[in-house]
């Protein structure tokens, strides 16, 4: 367990909080590229690190964040109309462009407008991400280059969800291997995007045991399993500064990551990457995701990215299919599963009353690196893999002889060779 001081400091992220400092010193990623699909579409409400903002694409194709209220009286431009180059707010017609710059005040004289300036961030459209820098213009880095941010669009699928609780809940589910043998195993025999493999079949194994190392980017992860006799099956994830996991993958299909981006301290969104290094995604695998398969969950189609299956209906939860052991936890989908007992720990879990054990020893050393890099950036040091070492590995999954180290096939498995498949069975 943790002291609720200690849980306080990792989960607040707002401005001029120890983590909210440390986050606005990395890209972060905003909104798909899709929410803006061009000049003069209507605008996007955008919430990041407790901060309501608003995106917009002018008709020049540039992409504004910018806060979401006029600077008259407060009214949300969301509200407003896209034209001309500028954001028009509907209530008095005050105008503003992508940099948040007032372009116009109609009842008042030409140069009222220069002292009027909304704040605003940069942005960059890449990989079908619109990514935001929203720390010192001194400490801004390179964008981050991911591997499926590399790859060709037709690689790649990207969703994203609302996820009804603090990012640090969630994204310690994701460095969480031990889970997936109780939380997801009907899914590995059922799944279309899963079962058939070996790997769907070992990670059945309840005897789970971790070997954790540090990495440039954050830390590798290592979860051993019985295999045949004489053999461990390992699943080797990856979490990556500040929010980033691999997950392992099975023989025959795409790798999968996740980004838990902090909406606001009670809320985070929760983005998923399928992407497949050496070959197009194909039909149907788009068509499963899109339809609520392997990682990927169900919309409802209002914008919201809230799931179909949310807190509001008990996660769609069917007690029957939990009784005949068809789904484990009764709640259909891999990503639903997870979010619903991320959800059910509260807003901001109560890490005072937890009582850890070796399983989580991935996620003891994940907050203590995030201490560490906020207090490092509150004493004016740099922010932690922010290159492109820490960030192009990937994840992987193999077979071991008992008495074949470890450590040396995951350095060799999670090296990132353009081409080249990934090391999965």
């Amino acid at each position: 367990m943790i002291s609720s001081e200690q849980n306080e400091f990792l989960t607040r992220t707002g401005a001029a909080t120890p983590m909210g400092d440390l986050f606005r010193r990395y890209w972060i990623p905003a909104l798909l590229a899709s929410e803006l699909p061009e000049a003069d579409c209507p605008p996007v409400r955008v919430s990041l690190l407790s901060e309501k903002l608003l995106a917009f694409r002018d008709s020049s194709g540039r992409i504004g964040l910018i806060g979401e209220f006029c600077a008259h009286r407060g009214v949300s431009l969301w509200f407003g109309r896209n034209e001309e180059n500028g954001l028009r707010c509907p209530y008095h017609g005050w105008k503003y462009d992508v940099d948040g710059r007032c372009l116009e005040v109609p009842s008042e004289r030409e140069d009222f407008c220069k002292r009027v300036h909304l704040k605003s961030y940069p942005v960059v459209e890449k990989a079908g991400v619109i990514w935001a820098y929203m720390g010192p213009a001194e400490e801004k880095p390179e964008l981050p280059s991911f591997e499926w941010m590399e790859l060709p669009a037709s690689h790649v699928y990207l969703s994203k969800r609302w996820q009804e609780c603090n990012y640090l809940q969630a994204m310690e589910g994701g460095i969480d291997s031990s889970h997936v043998s109780f939380l997801h195993s009907g899914d590995l025999g059922r799944d279309p995007m899963h079962k058939g493999t070996a790997g769907s079949k070992y990670a059945l194994s309840t005897k789970t045991v971790f070997d954790v190392m540090d990495s440039p980017g954050g830390l590798m992860i290592g979860a051993k399993r019985p295999a045949e006799e004489g053999y461990y099956y390992w699943r080797l994830s990856q979490w990556m500064m500040p929010w980033y996991t691999l997950i392992p993958p099975y023989k025959g299909n795409a790798l999968n990551g996740h980004a838990w981006v902090p909406m606001d301290d009670l809320n985070c969104m929760a983005w998923t990457m399928t992407f497949h290094p050496t070959r197009p995604l194909t039909e149907e695998e788009r068509r499963l995701m899109e339809t609520g398969h392997g990682v990927h969950p169900v919309l409802i189609a209002d914008g919201s990215f809230r799931p179909v299956a949310n807190r509001d209906n008990d996660y769609l939860m069917d007690r029957e299919a939990q009784k005949a052991k068809i789904v484990y936890s009764g709640i259909k989908g891999i990503a639903i599963q997870d979010s619903s007992l991320q959800e059910s720990m509260g807003a901001i879990a109560d890490r005072t009353a937890e009582h850890l054990v070796s399983t989580d020893k991935a996620i003891v050393m994940a907050r203590a690196k995030l201490r560490k890099a906020a207090l490092d950036v509150r004493d004016g040091g740099k922010a932690p893999a922010l290159d492109a070492e820490g960030q192009r590995v990937r994840s992987a999954s193999f077979v071991l002889p008992v008495d074949q180290p470890f450590r040396e096939t995951a350095l060799e498995a999670q090296q990132v060779r353009i081409g080249e498949p990934f090391v999965a069975v």
